[in-house]
């Protein structure tokens, strides 16, 4: 056995071993996008460096061996310095939107691809629990959002852009009209109490979220019925109030107490909330300044002064949300603003860092140049756009819904939560616009039945090649061009679906970025 020093911790592993196999065995997480067990190191990405012997020279921990008495350092401040590099540098060639569109305008966040993917093949249950990751109202919703999703969206380059907030409302209604609706599941209690001032979408939104992290929650308001400005602002036959109850009973079962007709200095005082509870947020609409007042709290011309980040005031364990701090009329902002309030005040009761809900890391593809977008439009329904019957109250109907889905150009990433270029460049908090290149024209090629094929992507690691040779796959993959133009791509032009007969699924799985997906994520 060889006995080796990483980072002042030891360890032995047998001869052959490389710096990267010790280090994995201690449990220090150096990035490696290119290696794979079983395939030969390439030393492609150049993200695995680290330093041996206190050398100046940095060596990819993947293709180094192991030697007895070896002293390997990879967290120094300069090795950082040499990684984040890397992922800049294969940012900088990287075409392609971690996330689509109409997801990063959303104010909630909402996977809208995943959900539209699962609508189209008739999976409503999965596509109801997609949405209600990060809706917590989506009948509502559904009913009254002003659509910023469908501004960003690329179909409208085409024709007119996919009914994303009917999609939603639909896989809600149905969610609804169900003898099981979908619960999500509450972890066990916790012993921690927050208070919610105002039913409207914010807290309506925050408890909802609360709930599932175990800590209890009350509802106060001083009307007699839950609801806020959903239910005394909008009118009837835009959001029927049975929907509107239907919504908030399934918060209400997940343990959400509500005492209602009640008001804030008259029937309970402010001291006594802010004592009885461990958190309190404020979501009581817009505040006038004799209000903000009694409950002690800084203003600005906005409303009450908070973090933005995290909605936290200027006490600490008070938060507020929606149109007391963001003035306006969208009921989908102060849903965001709900939960974004729900994740900070589950950090501070859990002593947590309190950074509210963090940034992700995206890129994005920008402007679409001359005939880009009918290469998004391969093997997508050319159908127009689908809308309800005039005086039809219930919406799409199940074939408007899947025929409205299939129009979707999934400009996503599938592999957004397992794509190691963008963990790690979130981790190593790498600047995807640092080197700036003029990007290359996007291609995508969806001829195989399984997966995906985005050259722009790929960061020629050479996983997909190796895994179709040792397989004996015929013609397999290859590497073509020199220098700066090498690239991945099947021999003498030949179909994706024929190169890879067997082991597609398997590339995909084995691919660092989204180069390489399955279809169906």
């Amino acid at each position: 056995m060889l006995r080796l020093t990483i980072d002042n911790q030891t360890v032995e592993v047998p001869p052959g071993s490389t710096i990267l196999d010790a280090a994995r065995k201690l449990g220090i997480d150096i990035p490696a996008l290119c290696f794979r067990n079983g395939c030969e190191p390439s030393t492609s990405c150049l993200v695995c460096v680290v330093r041996i012997n206190h050398q100046e020279r940095l060596v990819p921990s993947c293709a180094t061996l192991a030697e007895d008495g070896m002293r390997v350092q990879s967290e120094t401040d300069d090795i950082h310095q040499a990684r984040r590099t890397a992922l800049e540098l294969l940012l900088s060639d990287h075409l392609g939107d971690c996330i689509g569109p109409c997801r990063s305008i959303c104010p909630a966040g909402m996977n809208i691809p995943l959900m539209i993917r699962q609508i189209a093949r008739g999976a409503f249950r999965d596509a109801i629990v997609t949405v209600k990751r990060d809706i917590a109202l989506p009948a509502v919703l559904g009913r009254i959002c002003s659509t910023p999703c469908e501004k960003g969206c690329r179909r409208k380059e085409y024709d007119d852009a996919v009914a994303i907030c009917l999609l939603k409302r639909y896989v809600a209604d149905i969610d609804l009209a169900d003898n099981n609706p979908y619960l999500p599941a509450c972890k066990d209690e916790t012993g921690k109490k927050v208070a919610i001032v105002g039913s409207g979408p914010a807290g309506l939104t925050a408890a909802y979220y609360l709930r599932q992290e175990g800590i209890a929650c009350t509802i106060f308001d001083d009307h007699k019925k839950p609801g806020g400005m959903l239910r005394y602002a909008v009118p009837e036959e835009k959001l029927p109030r049975a929907v509107l109850d239907d919504e908030i009973a399934l918060i209400e079962k997940l343990g959400v107490r509500f005492r209602l007709s009640t008001k804030i200095g008259r029937d309970i005082a402010w001291p006594d909330i802010r004592n009885e509870f461990d958190a309190v947020l404020i979501a009581i609409g817009e505040i006038k300044p004799d209000k903000a007042d009694i409950l002690q709290l800084e203003t600005d011309k906005n409303g009450l002064k908070i973090n933005k980040k995290t909605n936290q005031t200027s006490l600490p364990n008070v938060f507020a949300a929606g149109s007391i701090v963001r003035p306006g009329k969208m009921a989908v902002r102060a849903v965001a603003d709900g939960k974004t309030a729900a994740v900070s005040i589950t950090q501070y009761l859990f002593y947590q860092p309190l950074i509210g809900i963090p940034k992700p890391l995206s890129v994005h593809i920008g402007r679409l140049r001359e005939g880009e977008i009918e290469k998004f439009m391969i093997n997508v329904s050319a159908d127009g756009r689908s809308n309800p019957e005039k005086n039809n109250p219930t919406g799409l109907s199940a074939e408007q819904a899947q025929r409205e889905a299939r129009r979707c150009l999934h400009c996503d990433c599938r592999k957004y939560d397992t794509c190691k270029l963008r963990i790690y460049a979130e981790k190593y908090r790498a600047r995807p616009n640092r080197y700036k290149q003029t990007r290359p024209i996007f291609e995508q090629n969806i001829q195989h039945p399984e997966i995906i094929f985005e050259t722009g992507k790929c960061i020629n690691c050479g996983l997909c090649v190796q895994i179709a040779a040792a397989a004996g796959e015929k013609p397999g993959l290859t590497f073509v061009g020199r220098g700066f133009d090498v690239h991945v791509q099947v021999p003498f032009h030949d179909s994706l679906k024929k190169a890879l007969t067997k082991t597609a699924v398997q590339c995909a799985a084995a691919c660092p970025t989204g180069a390489l997906s399955l279809k169906d994520k």
